[in-house]
């Protein structure tokens, strides 16, 4: 049925034209909020989210479903962010953690498509702090907790001074291993990466960041179709990432590590995100993030409805139990927490 046959008068008609599309909008945007809330619930812990009470609140945590390797531990996260999924993926891009001191990350550089070791030249310029110094005397010491292969043990040599706080011979010993992690990476992702195992037990990282997610079927199904391209778990994949290393502090021990970030668009304006630590010199094995977001409306706003699943392998959760390691999910779920407050804070700053 036309409208014009209606007995109307003609402004009457024009109102109902302008309304029935604002109608549909709105309508449409309630559908697309209720299939957001009903694909976070789906392989998410959180299955029931007021996604209007959501956007008011802080971020929720909270503890990953129970994993059957001791070496595991997950924790996830929702929020309601200001913009579109597309500026929210820009910003954690562009995002640096060395602006915030309690996070811990005393150095942060992305990386060019084939770097030399000259591009970790910045480790001569790190901090002179207990944690540092920990790293350097356990790499002079190549003490058998340093997650590096027995061949790359090899290559290390003490002759050399000067540097700082991270002597010459240590920086250019850290310098090659990473330059030659990448490389390894960039060619054959982490299924190329070699095993730790100069401290004797073989760790391939491969096998812990599949191992991650197989212990979370749901998670691995929903992200599949994403991380089938990449290099997180296999070969190198078709996507490119952006690569990175940084020298942080793990439980009062300085790390180098080597990371990677992806990200997919998707269909209505949604995204996919993976951000992978795949190689640690120490205090932790492997690192996955991986990011769902969703473009919703809160009054009259555009906003993103953002997961956020946290994923770590570590030979120090293996030992504890009971309260000890419900103490240590608790420890993540407040770095994590701490990790998105800043991020929101200076992401929300910039637009």
């Amino acid at each position: 049925m036309k409208f014009e046959t209606l007995e109307l008068p003609r402004r009457l008609r024009a109102n109902v034209r302008v309304a029935l599309p604002l109608a549909l909008l709105l309508a449409a945007s309630a559908i697309a909020y209720a299939d957001a809330v009903s694909e976070l619930g789906s392989f998410s812990i959180f299955d029931k989210v007021d996604l209007a009470q959501l956007a008011k609140s802080d971020v929720k945590t909270a503890h990953g479903p129970p994993m059957g390797n001791p070496r595991f531990l997950s924790v996830q996260s929702c929020y309601v962010a200001s913009g579109s999924p597309a500026q929210q993926i820009e910003a954690l891009r562009r995002w640096d953690p060395t602006r915030h001191r309690e996070l811990k990350v005393f150095l942060h550089s992305d990386l060019p498509a084939n770097p030399t070791a000259a591009n970790f030249s910045k480790l001569q310029n790190a901090p002179d702090n207990g944690p540092v110094r920990s790293f350097v005397s356990a790499t002079q010491k190549l003490s058998p907790e340093l997650q590096i292969s027995k061949d790359e043990a090899k290559k290390f040599s003490p002759a050399g001074a000067g540097g700082g706080a991270v002597p010459a011979a240590v920086a250019k010993f850290w310098s090659d291993v990473l330059a030659a992690r990448k490389h390894s990476f960039s060619s054959g992702g982490t299924s190329a990466q070699p095993p730790y195992d100069h401290g004797g037990q073989a760790i391939r990282v491969s096998e812990e960041l599949n191992g991650l997610l197989r212990q979370q079927e749901k998670i691995r199904r929903q992200f599949s179709g994403f991380l089938g391209n990449t290099g997180i778990g296999r070969g190198a994949g078709s996507f490119s990432p952006e690569l990175y290393w940084e020298l942080l502090d793990v439980d009062d021990q300085g790390v180098v590590s080597l990371g990677a970030y992806y990200n997919r668009g998707g269909a209505g304006g949604s995204y996919q995100a993976a951000d992978v630590l795949y190689y640690a010199s120490g205090g932790y094995y492997v690192s996955l993030t991986l990011y769902q977001m969703w473009p919703v409306n809160v009054e009259g706003k555009t906003s993103t409805l953002v997961w956020r699943g946290d994923m770590i392998s570590a030979a120090s959760l293996a030992s504890l139990h009971g309260v000890e390691r419900l103490g240590s999910e608790s420890v993540m779920m407040k770095e994590i927490l701490k990790a998105v407050t800043l991020f929101r804070r200076d992401s929300s700053g910039a637009r």
